[in-house]
């Protein structure tokens, strides 16, 4: 028996998730923003260099970003190991999202976490 392959989604759904992302990445907006206690503690300055170094990060490849959705981000802030991970729900953010190429039944949660905190 052959072992089944995992279900990939066609290319234009992935190339319609990841102009999704990118929208929510680069302007905050279309989703929530969440942040970790770890990010939320820093001085504001150190969070306004990090919220910019998502929202401009745009060096995407196959080796942080395997299936193409541009939804996890690692960089480097003033010294500081920061993630940021976009995760796909219902609109009501009870269960995740059926269709996440679907902005009119999906919500993106942007979490925003030192390193450390993952």
């Amino acid at each position: 028996m052959k072992t089944k392959e995992l279900l990939r989604p066609a290319p234009e759904t992935v190339r319609r998730i990841r102009e999704l992302n990118d929208a929510f990445r680069t302007t905050f907006c279309g989703g929530r923003v969440m942040m970790t206690s770890g990010i939320a503690a820093l001085p504001e300055p150190t969070k306004a260099a990090i919220f910019a170094a998502i929202k401009a990060f745009a060096d995407f490849d196959k080796g942080n970003d395997p299936h193409g959705e541009h939804d996890f981000v690692s960089i480097e802030v003033n010294g500081l190991g920061v993630l940021w991970k976009c995760d796909y729900y219902d609109r009501d953010i009870r269960f995740a999202a059926d269709d996440s190429s679907d902005e009119k039944q999906t919500i993106r949660i942007g979490t925003i976490m030192l390193a450390n905190e993952y």
